[in-house]
């Protein structure tokens, strides 16, 4: 996660369809390197698409037979109304193979935009919930940080995984507590974060579905930035009043204290 900007989703398309500038190649391909498992799933859509790519290459090669060409099919139905049957069937394998790339191209666009779709709808309900408990004074979190142990315990037996609240000292953030929230029916855990000068902080982690490791999608709605992502069946969303340049280096830190402290975690549930 190098780089001047975060490696996201149309970086990944761009490299599986083989159009990606060399100027963006090598960050993708170091990203790739660091993160297995969005490789395989590049290395799966790329090994489909070559293979049904090869699997009609002989199609796509051969020219369109005359008797399909359109001035052609024209005087035949000017000679006669129906369309001979061997015309038309071969009509219908042209269109048949169109269809299949089609329907696999739209498939795999589908399942894309549906995970994009998803990302946005956490990211959505952090913000707003970001937006909601930052402005308390009195009641900001529902467990204060000094009873942090039980605090990671309760909100990973509510979402289904182990959790961890990262450690910001070094970026000038200390933990004040947590809280549960609702998000589309399922358990969502929010860690509140406070800095020296009263800025505050949330990181905000529910399932992440079927999806196991995404890049960072980074977004900013009046003054308030966010950077989500996905990693082990997880969604996580950190959110603060502060600019891109700012919150990417956080997330950064919390990205590898989560990849470094998953293993132990599991031995506390």
């Amino acid at each position: 996660m190098t780089g001047e900007r975060p490696i996201g989703e149309d970086d990944l398309q761009a490299f599986v369809d083989g159009r990606l500038p060399s100027s963006r190649r090598d960050a993708v391909t170091a990203y790739l390197a660091e993160h297995p498992g969005t490789a395989e799933q590049v290395e799966r859509e790329s090994a489909h698409r070559e293979a049904l790519r090869t699997r009609l290459a002989f199609k796509a090669q051969e020219p369109i037979p005359s008797r399909l060409r359109v001035a052609n099919i024209m005087a035949v139905r000017r000679r006669s109304s129906p369309w001979r049957p061997a015309a038309f069937a071969a009509v219908l394998a042209w269109l048949a193979i169109g269809g299949v790339l089609g329907a696999w191209g739209g498939f795999w666009w589908a399942s894309r935009t549906q995970r994009q779709a998803e990302a946005v709808s956490v990211a959505d309900n952090a913000i707003a919930a970001h937006r909601i408990y930052v402005s308390e004074r009195l009641h900001p979190v529902e467990v204060p940080a000094d009873q942090e142990a039980h605090l990671v315990q309760w909100l990973s037996r509510r979402v289904g995984k182990p959790l961890t609240a990262p450690n910001l000292n070094a970026q000038g953030y200390h933990l004040i507590g947590g809280r549960l929230l609702p998000d589309s029916g399922e358990a969502a855990a929010q860690f509140m974060y406070e800095s020296v000068g009263g800025n505050r902080l949330t990181l905000y982690a529910r399932s992440g579905g079927d999806e196991a490791e995404t890049s960072f999608r980074f977004e900013e709605r009046d003054g308030v930035s966010a950077c989500s992502w996905i990693d082990k069946g997880l969604s996580y969303v950190v959110t603060a009043k502060v600019s891109r340049a700012e919150l990417l280096p956080i997330a950064e830190v919390i990205y590898k204290q989560l990849e470094a402290t998953s293993e132990p975690a599991k031995g506390h549930l």
